[in-house]
């Protein structure tokens, strides 16, 4: 497994060099809104400190993100008035991971609805708008 890189672009996310909508964040963690969404509400969940993914993530690191998926996914269940979740997480290249920082993809999801095509930009402001719908769930 090659070694963690520290100009991912989630890591430069946590280091404020990149812009994102948060939507939440602890000691240990920060969801943020995916900027091409499968789904509205599309949102990922990272570690602060640096990790590949769960290959070479430490207990700590995992049992602190997946606290926080498990709030957020209550949380764009109950914003979006979703019937489920998906939780999507991919390791190396081969398994579908494209940014080497351990992250969780967190979507709402409704009965029928196909998720959109992988790798189209949303609306920033339509994106920002659902933040805002998570962030109300979470208050």
């Amino acid at each position: 497994m090659a070694d963690y890189d520290p100009d991912n672009i989630f890591a430069k996310i946590l280091r404020e060099e990149i812009p994102c909508m948060r939507v939440y964040e602890d000691d240990e963690t920060l969801a943020f809104m995916d900027i091409m969404p499968r789904v509205d509400g599309h949102l990922l969940v990272i570690p602060k400190t640096p990790c590949r993914n769960v290959l070479d993530a430490t207990p700590e690191q995992l049992t602190a993100v997946i606290k926080t998926v498990q709030k957020m996914a209550r949380a764009v269940k109950s914003a979006f008035d979703a019937d489920g979740v998906t939780i999507q997480q991919f390791n190396e290249a081969a398994g579908g991971q494209e940014v080497f920082h351990l992250h969780f993809h967190v979507l709402p999801r409704h009965e029928g609805v196909s998720m959109r095509p992988p790798g189209k930009m949303g609306d920033f402001e339509l994106i920002g708008e659902h933040a805002k719908k998570i962030s109300a769930a979470l208050a």
